[in-house]
C-alpha cells in the first residue's frame, strides 16, 4: 500500500501581485478536492481529473473559464490525461465550447483507440456523452487579449517575432500557461492531466504540449508521472514529461525535475516549469521562470503549497 499522494500546478511564468493570493489558494483547492478522493479510495485518474476541474472552472487560471485568446480572439483549449497502470492516455485540442476539456480528454482515452482528438469532432464527442458546454471566452481575458495585441502590433511583445513578421508582411488573416495535476493512489497508480487556453496571441490551430504525451505530460507506474507548464514548443521538442520521467529509474522526483530544468535552460533557455511524482509517492518542483504556483498534499506533510520555488 502506498500513501496517496496528489501535487498540482497553476502555471509557470510572471504571475502579478494582484494574482498570487487567488492562484495559491486556487491550487490549494484543487489539491484538497483531489485528495480527498485519494483519502475516500478513489483512483489517481479520478484525482487528477478533479483537480484539473477546479482548476478549469476557477478564471484566475488559463484553463477552461479562463482560457486566454489566440491572435483573432477565439478560445482554443487543449487538454491532455494519462494512466500510469496501463499507460493509456489521450489529448483534446482546439476546444472552443466544453466546459470542462479535461473531461473530454478521459473520454477520448477511455471511450475510443485514439490519442489525439481535435476541434469540432471532439467536441461533437462530448455532446454524445452529456457533457457540459459553455461560453469559456471571459470579458477579463478579451480585454487582455486587446492589450496585448495593441503592444504586440507595436512591436513591444518580445513573443513570437516570426508570428509578428507574418503578420506585418501577410496580413492578419493567416492568423499561456497550463494547470496540471499528478497524483499516485492507494494502490500504486499513478496518473496524470493538465488543460490550458494556450499561449495567449498565439496563431490560430495552434496546438501546445498539454494534449502530447511525453511532452505536457507522461505517466508510468514503473517510473513516475511528470507534467509541464511554460513554452509548450520547449516541452515539445524536447519531450521533457517523458524525459523526466526516465530518469525517476536512478533520481527522485525532486532531483529528477532539477535535472530537466538545467537541462531545458542549457538547451533552450527560460520558458519551462515541471513537476513531478515518483512512484514512492514523492513529489518534486523546478522551474526557470520567475513563478510557478503549486501545491500538493501528503498524508504525512499535509498541505504544502508554494508561488515559486
Amino acid at each position: 500500500m502506498v500513501s496517496p499522494t496528489i501535487i498540482v500546478h497553476g502555471g509557470a511564468g510572471d504571475w502579478p501581485k494582484s494574482k498570487q493570493a487567488a492562484g495559491l489558494s486556487g491550487v490549494r483547492e484543487a489539491a484538497t478536492r483531489g485528495f480527498r478522493l485519494l483519502q475516500q479510495g478513489k483512483s489517481s485518474i479520478k484525482a487528477v481529473e478533479a483537480a484539473v476541474i477546479e482548476m478549469e472552472d476557477n478564471p484566475v487560471f488559463n484553463a477552461g473559464s479562463g482560457s486566454t485568446l489566440n491572435l483573432v480572439g477565439d478560445v482554443e483549449a487543449d487538454a491532455g490525461i494519462m494512466d500510469g497502470k496501463t499507460r493509456r492516455g489521450a489529448g483534446v485540442a482546439l476546444v472552443r465550447r466544453t466546459k470542462n476539456p479535461i473531461s473530454l480528454a478521459r473520454l477520448v482515452m477511455e471511450k475510443t483507440d485514439h490519442a489525439l482528438l481535435a476541434g469540432k469532432s471532439a467536441e461533437r464527442l462530448g455532446e454524445a456523452f452529456g457533457l457540459p458546454k459553455a461560453n469559456l471566452k471571459l470579458p477579463e481575458r478579451v480585454y487582455q487579449w486587446k492589450q496585448a495585441k495593441r503592444r504586440m502590433e507595436k512591436g513591444v511583445l518580445g513573443d513570437f517575432p516570426r508570428n509578428l513578421k507574418l503578420i506585418r508582411s501577410k496580413g492578419q488573416s493567416i492568423l499561456g500557461d497550463t494547470v496540471g495535476a499528478l497524483a499516485i493512489d492507494q494502490n500504486g497508480d499513478l496518473a496524470g492531466a493538465d488543460s490550458t487556453g494556450g499561449v495567449s496571441l498565439k496563431l490560430p490551430g495552434r496546438i501546445g504540449d498539454s494534449p502530447i504525451l511525453g511532452a505536457g505530460l507522461y505517466a508510468d507506474n514503473r517510473i513516475g508521472a511528470a507534467t509541464a507548464t511554460g513554452v509548450g514548443e520547449i516541452a515539445m521538442r524536447l519531450v521533457v514529461s517523458k524525459s523526466t520521467c526516465d530518469a525517476m529509474r536512478s533520481l527522485t522526483a525532486q532531483q529528477a525535475a532539477s535535472q530537466t530544468v538545467n537541462m531545458v535552460t542549457k538547451m533552450a533557455g527560460r520558458g519551462l516549469g515541471i513537476v513531478t511524482l515518483d512512484r514512492k509517492g514523492r513529489y518534486g518542483v523546478a522551474h526557470n521562470t520567475p513563478h510557478l504556483c503549486w501545491a500538493g498534499v501528503t498524508k504525512n506533510r499535509g498541505l504544502v503549497s508554494q508561488l515559486h520555488r
